[in-house]
This record gives structure tokens, C-alpha cells and sequence, in this order.
């Protein structure tokens, strides 16, 4: 965990800040085991169990830690469990989409305490930090949420995202690319910006088909390709937060033009804008297709979810569609295995949803592109999360920061 900041405790003696320190530590333990003894505690911590005890006890007495029960004993006395109580800690998460963005209040179990609430907004709304306030306050309001326990926000967004200084350089209107600084203002709260896809990919490493693997890489699947990478563990961001930018690998020399500006992307021939291009074109060539029958005349109103629809009711427009769609995203994929040898290639995102009418031609590409000494090593699933998986990354990382550096310790504890 990241050292908190000496500045945030001018004054304070430095056996005093060991505990405020120690504390720190333990909320972070309890967040990430849930339950856990004082004597486990202990060990963890490298202190005696008088000390421990000591510092459970004032957490105890301030409403920060709670006593759980009595956990199973290893040939001794049963002891005590400790744990973060449900209505104590809360975070907002916000999970922008292409035209819209959900946003929900979660606990430090990471449970939904709120719906999830759509908001009608994107990266460039210049009203964007106004709606993303007003509907939090809503959501707080509305489900009796007090300010007081709301500890940080998160937000995931598209783009080019520096996630230790908050700045999105993918938004057009240089002066609002600094998006952390905004909220904060707004908000008067910690708040963690990152990249959409990185924060799919920590929800999936968390708590869904990646949890117990400790090389993964996980792509999210959609109108674009986002990619999270996860290395012995730990989520790899690269230098300035860019690492994973996947989608914008030139795949095609003279391709189709991305929205990046650049010709040829692997977005440009293996995303949902793919599908949407072969299926116009389908339209305007007269293909023979259930689905264009279906929206003869209106070919805007097509979704990739439609598509898929149709391929599993045989329609063999769409399936080919699917196949072309698979086997790029397979020559991309071959890419990433050779070079990172990952244990598990996790697929989220809409297309995924295709399974076998994408895996199929995912799996033909690796098998003609990659060695097979590396590639028979990694498994490829698909995620079963669905849309959520944003939401809980960004308010597990949130977390994160929140017991890594608790300053408001040093005002609500007493110290002894």
C-alpha cells in the first residue's frame, strides 16, 4: 500500500503516526479478507497481539471495524472475527459507454446498495460533471445514503486516460480533459478516473472469470477492443496509463480510416463498428438475410445484438459476418499470446455474447498464426459478468485507494 502523505499530519508525533498507519492497514486487510482474526492480524501486521488488540478496539469504539463472531479454532481457543460493517463505507462508481453513462452507490463489499442509474451523457457532454453530481446527490437522497460515509468516487471512461493525474486526453475541449480536478472540486472527495477497459478488466479479475489466474488479459469487446492486462497480479498500466490501447494496432495497410484518425486498426475490422459496416453493406448489395428482410429500409435501426440474434437462428449473412469479425480478433489475439504467454484470455463486451459463432474463427486464427507450444497454454473464456463488471472494478479500486490512504483518520480516531 502507497505511504500516506506526511503533509496531511503536520504535528502529529511520530509514534502517533505509526498508528494512525497501522489502523491504515488494517481497514485494508479487513477490505480485502472480509473476516480476520487478531492473531492473523498479528502476523501480518509484525505486531504484538496486546498492540493489535489495542488498535482494534479504538477502530471498534469509532464505528470503523465490528466484531463479527467467533471463527473456527486450530486446536485452541476460538477467536474473535473481525470485519468493516456494511453501512459505514460507500463509494460512488460511474461506467461511461459509448452515448451514455450507469452510475450506482456500492458498499466495501462491493454490493449494489442502489440501482443502477443510466445518465444520458458521454466524455464531450460539457454539462458532464453537473449530471454526474446531480444524479449521485439523487442516488443519495433517494436511498438514504449519507455524505458523510461516501468515502471517494470512481469513473471509468473511454479514451486516453492518465489515471494518476486524472486526465483524459481523448476529450476534445482541452480545458475539461482534467476531469479528476473537475469532480473534486464538485465533489470534495477522492476521486480515481481511469480507462474503461482497465477497469472491465479489474472487475473481471476480481470477481469474475479471471479471479484465479494471476497473468490474464481480458478484453472488453465492444465498438471498440479495450484490453486490461494483469501481470503476476498486479494490473499493468504502462508509463502515462496507456498500456492495453489495443484497438489502435494497425492491422491493414490502406484500411478502413478509425476513429483515431489512423487507417487500418484492429477496430477497423474486428468491433462492433465491423459488424455495423458489413452489415450496410449487406443492405446495399441485396444479400440474402433474414435480418435484412426484417429491416428492409432501415438498416440504422440494426443493432450487433441483432446480428447475433440472427446467426442463431441460421442466418448465414450474419454468421459470416461473425466468422470475418472472429478471425481478425484472432489474428489480433495471436499478437498478444506471443508476446505475453498469458495463462487466460478473458472475452467481455457485447460480441462475446456470440460464443461459439466467434470463438469458432478466433480459434481457426490462432491455430494458422501462433506457435502452438504457447498457444495451447491459454485458455480462452468468455465472461459471464455482463454489464456490471466496470462498475465493480471501478469501486474495488476505488476501495483500494480509500484504505491506502485514510487521512480522515487523524480527525474521527482517537489516536489512543
Amino acid at each position: 500500500m502507497p505511504e500516506i502523505e506526511i503533509t496531511e499530519f503536520r504535528g502529529v508525533s511520530a509514534s502517533e503516526l505509526k498508528k494512525i498507519k497501522q489502523k491504515t492497514r488494517i481497514l485494508g486487510l479487513l477490505h480485502a479478507y472480509g473476516t480476520i482474526s487478531a492473531p492473523e492480524l498479528k502476523k501480518l501486521l509484525k505486531i504484538s497481539l496486546p498492540t493489535c488488540i489495542g488498535l482494534m478496539n479504538n477502530l471498534i469504539s469509532s464505528g470503523f471495524v465490528k466484531n463479527i463472531g467467533i471463527g473456527e479454532s486450530s486446536g485452541g481457543r476460538k477467536p474473535v472475527l473481525y470485519g468493516l460493517p456494511e453501512n459505514r463505507f460507500y463509494v460512488i462508481s460511474c461506467d461511461f459507454g459509448r452515448f451514455s453513462a450507469s452510475m450506482a452507490i456500492l458498499d466495501c463489499y462491493n454490493r449494489f446498495v442502489t440501482p443502477i442509474i443510466e445518465i444520458d451523457t458521454h466524455i464531450d457532454d460539457p454539462q458532464l460533471v453537473d449530471k454526474l453530481y446531480n444524479t449521485a446527490k439523487k442516488l443519495m437522497a433517494d436511498y438514504q445514503v449519507s455524505d458523510d460515509r461516501i468515502y471517494g468516487l470512481g469513473v471509468d471512461m473511454p479514451g486516453l486516460v492518465d489515471s494518476k493525474i486524472g486526465i483524459n486526453y481523448t476529450i476534445k475541449d482541452k480545458r475539461r480533459q482534467n476531469i479528476g480536478r473537475d469532480l473534486r472540486q464538485r465533489f470534495n472527495k477522492l476521486v480515481y478516473i481511469d480507462n474503461d477497459a482497465r477497469m472491465h478488466a479489474h472487475g473481471e479479475f476480481h470477481f469474475g472469470a479471471a479471479k484465479n489466474y494471476k497473468d490474464a488479459i481480458i478484453i472488453h469487446w465492444s465498438w471498440g477492443i479495450g484490453l486490461g492486462i494483469f501481470i503476476n497480479g498486479l494490473l499493468f498500466s504502462g508509463n502515462n496509463g496507456f498500456g492495453g490501447e489495443f484497438s489502435h494496432i494497425p492491422m491493414v495497410e490502406n484500411g478502413e480510416l478509425c476513429i483515431c484518425g489512423k487507417r487500418g486498426c484492429l477496430e477497423t475490422i474486428a468491433s462492433s463498428n465491423t459488424v455495423m459496416r458489413l452489415v450496410r453493406q449487406g443492405f446495399a448489395h441485396n444479400e440474402i438475410s433474414s435480418l435484412i428482410n426484417r429491416f428492409s429500409g432501415q438498416p440504422e435501426k440494426v443493432t450487433p445484438e441483432e446480428v447475433i440474434n440472427s446467426a442463431r437462428q441460421g442466418d448465414e449473412f450474419c454468421i459470416s459476418i461473425l466468422n470475418e469479425v472472429g478471425k481478425a480478433m484472432g489474428k489480433g489475439l495471436s499478437y498478444i499470446i506471443q508476446l505475453l504467454n498469458p495463462e487466460v484470455i478473458v472475452l467481455s463486451g457485447p460480441l462475446s455474447k456470440a460464443k461459439q459463432y466467434i470463438l469458432s474463427p478466433v480459434q481457426q486464427s490462432l491455430n494458422r498464426l501462433c506457435l502452438e507450444k504457447i498457444s495451447q497454454n491459454t485458455t480462452i473464456i468468455v465472461s459471464e459478468m455482463g454489464d456490471q463488471s466496470a462498475l465493480l472494478g471501478t469501486s474495488e479500486m476505488v476501495f483500494q485507494k480509500v484504505f491506502s490512504g485514510m487521512s480522515f483518520l487523524s480527525k474521527n480516531i482517537a489516536i489512543e
